[in-house]
């Protein structure tokens, strides 16, 4: 039976090598879930982390936190080439805006 307060980070999709679809966990990604329907891959991919996740707790193994739940600052570093740097320091002058604005954009979209 799924969590009652799942908050975890589900995702359903194709797999043409299974002929099947697949339902996948971002805070479980070493797990998966093929089923003939959308449907049933989603409630077999929210049952087996349920199940994952009682199996932690009885070995007393931390749980990870759902990413829904997180506080993210907005900041992160990103370290590239000097050439990159060079190239988007030209294109936000040119634009006219910072860096940091350029980048946040084309991130974005």
């Amino acid at each position: 039976m799924p969590l009652k307060n799942d908050h975890y980070t589900y995702r359903v999709t194709w797999s043409a090598e299974d002929d099947e679809y697949v339902g996948l966990c971002a805070e479980f990604s070493s797990l998966s879930w093929l089923a003939e329907t959308p449907e049933s891959a989603l409630e077999g991919i929210r049952e087996l982390v349920a199940d994952v996740i009682k199996d932690m707790q009885d070995n007393g193994e931390e749980v990870p936190q759902a990413i829904a739940g997180k506080k993210y600052s907005g900041k992160f570093v990103v370290r590239v080439p000097p050439e990159v740097h060079r190239n988007l320091a030209i294109q936000a002058a040119e634009a006219g805006v910072s860096i940091n604005r350029l980048v946040s954009s084309r991130l974005s979209q």
